[in-house]
């Protein structure tokens, strides 16, 4: 397979599409072309250049998604330096953590971010700048970054004085090899650790995005997911731009509403997405059509039913613009039950399969090619072994190796040992099987699984997938308390108000819904007692629950 220099790609992506649309930010008169943007990143190297920063110093990055987000990250990547990029979700603890840890030498911080964190434990930090203007929050009394902050514009007129150019785009040589990103992860294990990802880990992921889906310049996008996790990153981001992509950001809180009237106004060409966004929109928007007696007799009648499915999907597809000719699921499965309804009416999903120490993907394929309740098949440049006696019926670790595989983790040596085999693979503590065209089977977290009593694999996510999908379930946890499974239960109030159901019917209905869910699991995984849960339960910023928390 053709593989490309991550750096160069950017490079020439600017160079191609100079006088073209490259960053919105959504409902705002915030604009920038593909020129615009690398007269920005010039304006950084400039900085870089002028405070003395090196080739593989880090930089650490740290705020809500916005245009100047990407023109930091881009802008250091391109200088060869090592971006950093703090989800802002973490608390001020662990941010300061993950500065120090990284050794980050520059900081750009939003303010109210800022405002949380402790200049006096920020050891290794020259300066800290502000995200939204480049104002200097904080600099060592050495430092004159305010100074060169204001000199910037004439530096890089003096720089350019017959005015910035495509033919100007010149950045760094730096072999696939080298680091460029410090990613930590969030982790539902416990304390993160900064994944070391290279150009050629980008690049892997990059080019077969570029391959698979062929978007063009012009090609809208969306883009709402967090910038600092790899799945967002890598997609709606670093491969939209790398093809001339014109992508809004979003720059809000995803919330159902918002989003849906973002998909309307941008009409995006590809959606990125997390499972919630579609369950939630299944739940809400399609179950009550489909539980109405009209509309269940109606799909009792084939010809009928192939009607309705049909303005389903129409109406699905308009709720996300009408442009798009993929959505693609990644970050956690998607709800059997889900999936399962959008492909008998033929709706343009697929899941993907991927983690952040891959930067992100290990493997995907396009509808309609895609296996249903697979996560695609192995991308071309990736292996995959399922540590298993029989890989295609019993489940086992999956474990991989190829171009996407992260150097290890950063200061971590321990962690980084334990995480390889011995012969070198990734451990990706994931459990699943593969069948005989190489696509991916997920059961669960080897973490998560369950003992069961008589010696049986327990597999939570499993059984909550089935109970998600009962009356008035939000979301729900299955647990191990005194060698009997129990489920906790946050419900679903708005559901409970649309419908005039009291609170205190609630005890009834789990009641019932725990004899729904025990006859559609096998023996041992039935549970004993749905106890209802008082709030949402916690969650990284990927939207995965932290189960060690409850368990």
């Amino acid at each position: 397979m053709e593989k490309e220099n991550l750096i160069k790609l950017f490079e020439k992506s600017f160079q191609d599409n100079f006088d073209s649309p490259a960053l919105t930010e959504y409902a705002t008169p915030i604009k920038y072309t593909y020129g615009e943007l690398a007269i920005e990143i010039e304006k950084l190297h400039i900085l870089y250049r002028e405070m003395g920063i090196r080739p593989g110093d880090k930089i650490a990055l740290v705020g809500k998604n916005s245009a100047r987000w990407c023109i930091i990250y881009l802008g250091t990547i391109t200088y060869g330096a090592i971006i950093v990029p703090i989800l802002q979700d973490f608390n001020p603890c662990d941010i300061s953590h993950i500065i120090n840890h990284s050794e980050a030498v520059i900081l750009f911080c939003a303010n109210t971010i800022w405002e949380a964190l402790e200049e006096s434990v920020l050891s290794k930090i020259r300066v800290s700048f502000s995200l939204s203007d480049l104002n200097v929050q904080y600099q060592r009394h050495s430092e004159k970054n305010d100074l060169l902050i204001s000199q910037l514009d004439s530096r890089f007129d003096k720089k350019f004085p017959n005015g910035f150019k495509a033919k100007d785009i010149r950045y760094i040589d730096l072999p696939d090899s080298e680091i460029l990103v410090l990613n930590y992860t969030s982790g539902t294990t416990g304390f993160s650790k900064g994944v070391m990802i290279t150009g050629g880990n980008l690049s892997g992921n990059l080019t077969f995005a570029r391959r698979i889906f062929n978007l063009n310049q012009g090609d809208k996008m969306l883009s709402f997911l967090p910038l600092a996790h790899t799945y967002g990153s890598a997609f709606e981001f670093l491969y939209a731009l790398s093809e001339g992509c014109d992508v809004t950001i979003l720059g809000k809180t995803p919330s159902p509403q918002i989003l849906l009237k973002a998909f309307e106004e941008v009409k995006p060409v590809l959606v990125i997405a997390v499972p919630l966004i579609l369950e939630k929109i299944y739940r809400k928007m399609i179950i009550p059509t489909l539980n109405k007696t009209p509309m269940k007799m109606a799909l009792s009648i084939p010809l009928l039913a192939q009607q309705i499915y049909a303005q389903i999907r129409k109406k699905l597809v308009n709720a996300f613009g009408g442009k798009f000719v993929q959505l693609i699921i990644g970050g956690a499965p998607l709800n059997a039950e889900v999936e399962d309804f959008l492909l008998k009416i033929k709706f343009p999903v697929s899941v993907g399969y991927g983690m952040t120490e891959c930067a992100p993907l290990i493997s995907f394929s396009l509808y309609p090619d895609y296996v249903p309740h697979s996560c695609g098949k192995v991308l071309d440049v990736m292996e995959v072994r399922i540590d298993s006696p029989d890989p295609h019926h019993v489940a086992g670790e999956i474990q991989v190796r190829g171009q996407n595989v992260m150097s290890g983790y950063y200061k971590n040596e321990k962690a980084s040992r334990n995480v390889f085999s011995e012969d070198g693979w990734l451990k990706t503590g994931d459990l699943g099987t593969i069948d005989h065209d190489n696509n991916i089977f997920i059961r669960g977290r080897s973490k998560s699984m369950i003992l069961g009593a008589n010696g049986q694999n327990i597999y939570p996510e499993e059984i909550e997938a089935k109970l998600d999908n009962l009356p008035f379930v939000m979301e729900s946890l299955v647990v191990e308390r005194n060698r009997k499974l129990i489920a906790l239960v946050y419900p679903d109030y708005d559901a409970l108000d649309s419908t005039g159901t009291k609170e205190e019917e609630l005890p009834l209905i789990m009641e019932k819904n725990k004899e729904t869910l025990n006859n559609m699991v096998a023996s041992y995984e039935k549970i004993a007692k749905i106890q209802l849960y008082p709030s949402e339960f916690e969650k990284t910023p990927k939207k995965s629950i932290k189960r060690y928390l409850y368990t």
